[in-house]
């Protein structure tokens, strides 16, 4: 499904990466893990337009996508919920979850997609009156994801989806992004904690300095002492 094939980028001068390659088949559950800064946000940025690459290609469904602008990349169906879990202050919960819906009417009903998101994340029902700014740090993650849901995405990014959270909410994300997956939809994390990789990820690339140096199961991360010394000092 998504493609990304010897991927090399330069900001402000500086490489931050260096021949990237990796794939998410579709249905699948693939982890990008690495420590801050070593190219896994870049990595997303570029798949959806926000950064243009130096060289090399990204693929989904076999289309280019690397001349493609943001909404376009999104249109074909890629959510992404950022790390920053940004969500519009003035809209209420309901409304920031109806936005995909309108920029990609396409596909399946609206209301069928939005019922859909908030199954995934039904906490979500009690707060759709509720403003953007009224929302806790777990909350504002759901929305985010349950928005980028909404746009009926056959793939979905993932930066950091539990980065900074509350203990008793890691769980619960963690079950709305098997559900997800359980749904068919392929899934793409960028994840700094390995703790924080899920137990039913089908592959995990490690990054490190903006090269991939480690790419199989999760299971086979304990086998390479040195890849484990970079991802234990994430």
């Amino acid at each position: 499904m998504l493609e990304i094939h010897d991927l090399r980028l330069d900001i402000a001068g500086s490489t931050i990466l260096r021949g990237v390659s990796l794939t998410v088949g579709a249905g699948q559950l693939v982890c990008l893990l690495g420590r801050n800064g070593a190219g896994k946000t870049t990595t997303l940025n570029a798949v959806m337009g926000h950064r243009r690459p130096a060289s090399g290609t990204i693929r989904f469904g076999g289309r280019d996508l690397t001349a493609l602008p943001p909404h376009h990349i999104a249109c074909l169906g890629i959510g992404y919920s950022p790390e920053e879990s940004e969500v519009f202050a003035d809209l209420t919960v309901a409304e920031n979850i109806a936005l995909p819906t309108w920029t990609r009417p396409q596909g399946r009903p609206a209301a069928e997609r939005i019922e859909h998101a908030y199954a995934i994340f039904p906490k979500l029902r009690q707060y759709m009156a509720r403003g953007g700014a009224q929302l806790s740090g777990g909350e504002r993650k759901m929305v985010s994801i349950a928005r980028a849901l909404a746009l009926d995405p056959a793939l979905l990014l993932l930066d950091e989806p539990f980065e900074g959270l509350s203990p008793l909410v890691i769980p619960e994300i963690a079950h709305g992004i098997g559900a997800i997956r359980a749904d068919g939809r392929a899934v793409l994390i960028a994840e700094s904690n390995l703790h924080h990789i899920p137990d039913h990820a089908d592959m995990v690339h490690v990054i490190e300095r903006g090269e991939i140096v480690f790419s199989g199961p999760p299971e086979a991360l304990h086998r390479s002492p040195a890849v484990m010394a970079i991802v234990a000092a994430a």
